[in-house]
Order: structure tokens, then sequence, then C-alpha cells
């Protein structure tokens, strides 16, 4: 009884508990009352949102999804680097391509995280996905071997999120 009241008011615990903590952060402090206020809307946004979420999320491999961030932000840090680079240098240089890559990854909640994984890195944009959502378009600033993108891509990006991500 208790355990399926609890699932009802914490449809998404993770959630609730990444909001709380972002309430605290951006706040910048641990008062009673943020706190107290924070827990609420934490509470109440996944609550007021479930009915939007299609598919129930699990992580898998959590300490995969951690090292996952860490490449993430290495890449970001990295890309910045190389951008800047690339933009303080002569734009007849620069090589732009549009490249689709073939998907493996199945889940929704999984493709949205490849393709704002690859926005988020600079250099790189997702454009579209495919309406089976078999492919991705993915804009490169500057491509010299697009299948290197690709293999680069599906290899740091692609395969942990597969172990990451399931349907239940």
């Amino acid at each position: 009884m208790f355990k399926a009241l609890l699932k009802k008011m914490l449809p998404h615990p993770i959630l609730t508990g990444i909001l709380w903590i972002i309430w605290l952060l951006l706040n910048n402090t641990v008062a009673a009352g943020h706190i107290l206020l924070g827990l609420i809307f934490a509470i109440l946004i996944p609550l007021m949102t479930a009915s939007f979420w299609p598919e129930k999320v699990r992580i898998n491999e959590p300490l995969t999804l951690l090292k996952f961030l860490s490449t993430v932000l290495w890449d970001i840090i990295i890309a910045n680097l190389m951008v800047a680079k690339l933009i303080m240098g002569r734009n007849d240089k620069l090589k732009p391509a549009l490249i689709h890559i073939e998907l493996d990854i199945q889940t929704p909640l999984g493709i949205s995280f490849l393709a704002n994984t690859i926005s988020l890195t600079p250099g790189t944009v997702s454009c579209d996905l495919s309406t089976d959502r078999r492919y991705l378009l993915v804009h490169a600033l500057h491509a010299e071997d697009t299948s290197e993108i690709i293999k680069h891509i599906k290899q740091r990006y692609e395969a942990p999120l597969i172990k990451v991500f399931t349907s239940c």
C-alpha cells in the first residue's frame, strides 16, 4: 500500500531529486523555506507532467552514464578549443557537411540524449530525425572525413547510451 502510494506521488523519483537539487543550487541557499519550497516544486512538477512521459525511464548502468557524462564534458572542452582554432583561421578552409547517421539506439529518450549531446558539442548540430527514427541528420562545421565523425559519434555517444537507457 505504502509502496503504491509512494510510486503514485513520485512517478519520476530521479527527476524529483534533480529538480530539488537544481532549485537549491539556483537559489544558492539551504534555508528551511527554500528546502521546503524546492521540495514542493520537485514533487509537483513530475506529478503534473507525468502524462507527457510516454515511456518509463530506467537507467541500466548508472556508472556508464557517469562515464558518458564525463566523456561529453571533456569532448565539449576539446571541441570548444578546436572550433575556436577553426574560426580564427581562414573560412575558405572550412569543410562543412551534412551527415546522415544510421541509429542503433531505439528508445525515444536515448535518441533525444544522443541528438542533444551532438548539439551540445561545439562544431556539430543535430538537424533532423527521420520519421522512422532510423537516421539522424547532423551538420558538422568542419568534416575532413565523414565516416570518422560517424564512427566517433557511434562509439563515444551512442554505444554508452544504448547500455544506459532501455524501455520498461
